[in-house]
């Protein structure tokens, strides 16, 4: 089983964890990382994308000029899409990029992401998020304790709306709870820092 240290918001060692075999050590395989994600980014898609075609843009019913005797190339309508202002050929329209993964795989992807974390020490365990204020200075604190460089997702035990909006005003930092955890955002990041209670939660419903 994968073990890990646990640190305290300084930093310090103050323990350490042993984690579940089949939620941190499962095996990593790039295609079903590859679909979760795919998933992932087709499902933010709000698809309200749209453009007219020769048929919808007003005007161009009469012929721009006759068809013989001018020299130039003949034309039945000034909204054709070789002219300004003409028609899209084959104009996107509002469609849903909607698409589901079943729930094992699904299941596999968050595994394999958390794996892969793990597998590249990626993973910090810290006991207890607390703030006892809203001060964005003591979590930026602790993330650079812990090696906060670029992209982090800390995830949270529980609700807690001074971690929370202290930790959103940072930078390359995003704030999930255990429940609302997902294969992009975990392999998004290069520093992934859970509470203890969130590492709990987590094997907790998934390792069962």
């Amino acid at each position: 089983m994968p073990n890990v240290k646990v640190v305290d918001m300084a930093g310090k060692e103050v323990g350490s964890m042993q984690l579940s075999e089949k939620v941190f050590g499962a095996e990593v395989k790039k295609a079903v990382l590859h679909a979760a994600v795919r998933a992932y980014l087709l499902n933010q898609r709000q698809g309200t994308q749209s453009a007219l075609t020769r048929a919808e843009v007003s005007g161009g019913g009469i012929k721009p000029y006759r068809q013989k005797g001018t020299g130039r190339a003949r034309q039945g309508s000034t909204r054709a899409p070789q002219w300004t202002h003409g028609g899209v050929v084959f104009a996107p329209k509002p469609r849903s990029y909607r698409t589901d993964l079943n729930k094992k795989t699904r299941r596999k992807a968050l595994f394999g992401a958390l794996s892969d974390k793990v597998n590249e020490n990626a993973l910090v365990v810290i006991d207890q998020i607390t703030a006892t204020e809203y001060k964005t200075r003591v979590m930026a604190d602790m993330l650079h304790a812990v090696g906060f460089e670029k992209k982090a997702l800390v995830v949270l035990a529980e609700k807690n709306d001074m971690v929370y909006k202290s930790l959103s005003n940072i930078a390359g930092v995003k704030v999930a709870y255990a429940n609302t955890i997902n294969t992009y955002d975990v392999l998004n990041c290069n520093l992934l820092v859970a509470a203890k209670g969130a590492v709990e939660q987590i094997e907790e419903v998934y390792a069962s």
